[in-house]
């Protein structure tokens, strides 16, 4: 039966776009289904203030009345601006095992790319930075994450028969936590304290958190700023990612660290794994999600670390130090056993420096994909 290719252009659609991933992935055992309020909030112009200097447009693919694919087209104007780089980012692409599904919908993505003068496509990418990048190349025996995308195997095949290549990889690392601080680190870590006169921020409730919620999305602009295709979040979108994420804050996991004049110059946001939870929600926070949430977030062998950053005039001087051995004494009071990095870019040395004093495996490698228009 042939393909066609819809765009999204009501909340019925939409609807559907959001509900493909959970029937594409029904049972199965590393994919970590994302919240659909929090989907939801991220592709609707109304909600997310990404739109402020976004266009995008949604498709999805059918085989007679059955959705089988979808995909989002992203023009970041902020990005263009920056980088200097006509592209067009493309995301939230799912696809059943076919390749004329991916290259029909990946059509409609070059055809509009072509219309706004784009010269390149690359992929998958969200608004920001902090949504969702990086299609999963290795690593699909391993258990999904909430901050990552997980996709089958034959997603990057077929990507790459559409004449699709490596732009950019990111490596995530499964960290073993040590049952007693490497007498290294808490060595280096005492050195850094006292030769800089810094001191961590004693929180104990989500609330002592909150009054460094700008100063923290501050850091992030200046410390990330250089990262492939970063931009810096606005005001209106550090108050929406202020809502909506710092009430869920373990405190207990996110070090801040302070120089003299009480500045902060170095954090680490990290929580209990939610990927267990996530998938026993199956997308949904009520009738039971919630209770999925909230027993993972107090009982957890497993952490999960979103972002860490220290700033520049700091980077180089062993601040690291200080960020690990925060989390190695509160992820070893908890009960941590392991932690998983995340996504961060293969050749950012600096960041995978930080395991240094871990035992720690790179298990998992993600891809920006991109393909020029006039080849």
């Amino acid at each position: 039966m042939d393909i066609s290719i819809k765009e999204v252009t009501d909340k019925k659609g939409l609807k559907a776009f959001i509900d493909l991933p959970y029937s594409l992935y029904k049972g199965h055992p590393f994919y970590v289904p994302p919240l659909r309020f929090d989907e939801e909030a991220t592709l609707r112009k109304d909600k997310n203030p990404a739109f402020d200097y976004c266009e995008a447009r949604y498709w999805l693919a059918y085989r007679g009345d059955v959705v089988v694919g979808r995909i989002a087209a992203i023009i970041n104007k902020a990005y263009i601006e920056k980088w200097n780089n006509r592209f067009m980012r493309f995301g939230w692409i799912d696809f059943e095992n076919d390749e004329n599904i991916a290259r029909a919908l990946i059509g409609e993505v070059e055809k509009w790319a072509k219309e706004k003068a784009m010269i390149a496509v690359h992929g998958p990418m969200g608004f920001t930075d902090l949504d969702h990048e990086g299609m999963l190349v290795e690593g699909f025996d391993q258990l999904g994450t909430l901050a990552a995308i997980y996709n089958h195997p034959y997603y990057p095949e077929i990507i790459a028969k559409l004449g699709y290549a490596k732009d950019v990889d990111w490596v995530e690392y499964k960290i073993k936590v040590p049952t007693t601080i490497p007498e290294s680190l808490e060595k280096m870590a005492s050195i850094v304290e006292r030769r800089y006169g810094l001191s961590i921020v004693k929180a104990k409730k989500a609330k002592d958190i909150l009054p460094y919620a700008k100063d923290i999305f501050d850091l992030i602009n200046t410390a990330y700023a250089d990262l492939y295709g970063v931009v810096p979040l606005t005001e209106k979108q550090i108050q929406y990612y202020t809502k909506q994420y710092f009430s869920f804050i373990r405190p207990d996991f996110v070090p801040l660290v302070l120089d003299k004049a009480g500045k902060l110059i170095a954090f680490g946001i990290t929580m209990p794994s939610l990927s267990i939870a996530l998938q026993k929600a199956k997308g949904s926070l009520f009738p039971f999600g919630v209770f999925h949430i909230l027993k993972a977030l107090k009982r957890n062998n497993l952490a999960d670390l979103y972002l860490v950053a220290v700033n520049k005039a700091y980077q180089g001087k062993g601040v690291n130090a200080i960020l690990m051995h925060e989390l190695s004494k509160s992820y070893i009071r908890n009960g941590i056993q392991f932690a998983e990095s995340n996504p961060e870019l293969e050749l950012n040395k600096q960041v995978q420096a930080l395991w240094d004093h871990f035992e720690a495996k790179q298990h998992k490698r993600r891809r920006c994909f991109i393909k020029y228009l006039n080849k």
